[in-house]
């Protein structure tokens, strides 16, 4: 089956028992046994499995074309447990930028137990090689990044990686962060990752009002021990929450079409604006790496990040200008949500690490909704315009 009918059908057949066509949520909490030592199709309590928890599973690790997907009740929760995979001693070498809860998850949580966290010059396959050691365990990668967007050639990185557990009979595990071009766009396993996380309250739910995480994989032995997780931590989906994913993910092809259309032209008017000092959109020609797009992508999503001109006095305006695009963390909803990473998405990075990964007082983060595109153009152009009196 091709994406669209996946989205639509994977993991979501209609009920055996009364001929439902969407999956029903199921709010039992516990199951009884058919007989002593004898399972109802292996469910016994809901926080080890759930049959909207296991639909769900199913639709996202057919949509991403692997054998395993775990489900859990955020972003940072999945991420959680595969960090949980690494004992003290081991390292983690990361792209230059990543989302601030994944930076804040590294070093306020996990490096206190010994496993070290190291930071690549920039997003290439080359500089995270250059990283690496004995003592590499896990190589964590955003593409595109957050927030610059910037492009990692995912085949390349696996090769290298292939080549380095060759020399050094090591054996560090590929993770990407696949949340901004959603599995619509991107099947990063399929290029040689290992593990794929996303953060479902993005584009997979996609209307804001649900989170939850996943993690995405082939490997029995990794899957165990994520799934052992899953349990013992606990830390899992409501049924609710599935059936609103699932629900979420049946127009997920068609709302990331129209995510990358109008992030496509609000990019290229920025671009023109005497107000706006840069913008970061990989669908640009000259974007470093710009042709990793068409190398290992179906498509852009919705993301674009510029500098304007001038400081916060400048991007506190600009906001207050705006009509239809909202002040608000998080991306990958119907709504256009623009944000200042320094001080709301990355504020976990300190000062010297903002600096260094280029997240500047004057950078802002869009991701485009899918209202009409010239309402958000005009919206733009309208802000924009009103910082002339000031620079």
């Amino acid at each position: 089956m091709k994406f669209s009918t996946l989205a639509v059908r994977a993991g979501q057949n209609p009920n055996p028992y009364n001929g439902a066509v969407t999956v029903p949520v199921s709010l039992c909490s516990t199951y009884a046994y058919e007989s002593f030592g004898n399972m109802r199709d292996n469910f016994e309590y809901a926080r080890t499995d759930n049959p909207s928890r296991r639909a769900l599973e199913t639709t996202l690790a057919m949509l991403e074309g692997a054998k395993h997907a775990v489900s859990f009740a955020s972003g940072q929760a999945a991420s959680t447990s595969v960090l949980n995979l690494l004992e003290s001693g081991d390292e983690v070498v990361t792209t230059s930028d990543i989302y601030g809860g994944t930076y804040r998850l590294f070093h306020d949580i996990f490096k206190k137990y010994g496993i070290r966290f190291i930071t690549a010059e920039s997003n290439s396959a080359e500089s995270l090689v250059a990283k690496f050691s004995e003592r590499t365990a896990i190589v964590w990668a955003e593409t595109p990044s957050n927030p610059l967007l910037a492009l990692l050639d995912i085949a390349e990185l696996a090769e290298r990686i292939k080549n380095f557990r060759n020399q050094k009979r090591n054996k560090p595990s590929l993770v990407i962060d696949n949340t901004f071009p959603s599995p619509a766009l991107q099947n990063p396993l399929a290029l040689g990752a290992d593990i794929v996380t996303h953060s479902c309250t993005k584009y997979i739910g996609g209307h804001s009002d649900v989170i939850g995480g996943v993690v995405i994989l082939n490997d029995d032995e990794l899957w165990e021990k994520i799934k052992f997780y899953q349990n013992a931590a606990g830390a899992v989906p409501s049924p609710m929450d599935c059936f609103l994913l699932q629900r979420g993910i049946k127009t997920l092809p068609l709302r990331m079409k129209k995510h990358g259309e109008n992030a496509n032209a609000v990019a290229n008017f920025l671009r023109g604006h005497k107000n706006v000092e840069h913008v970061f959109f990989p669908g640009f020609d000259d974007f470093p790496g710009h042709e990793i797009v068409a190398k290992q992508m179906r498509g852009l999503p919705g993301m674009v990040s510029f500098r304007i001109r001038g400081g916060i006095q400048e991007v506190s305006r600009f906001f207050r200008k705006l009509q239809i695009v909202i002040l608000a963390e998080s991306l990958g909803g119907t709504e256009s949500l623009i944000c200042h990473p320094a001080t709301m998405t990355h504020a976990s990075f300190p000062e010297s690490e903002q600096k260094r990964a280029g997240i500047t007082p004057n950078l802002i983060r869009v991701s485009l909704g899918i209202e009409d595109t010239d309402d958000l153009i005009d919206d733009f152009r309208n802000a924009l315009d009103s910082l002339d009196d000031n620079l």
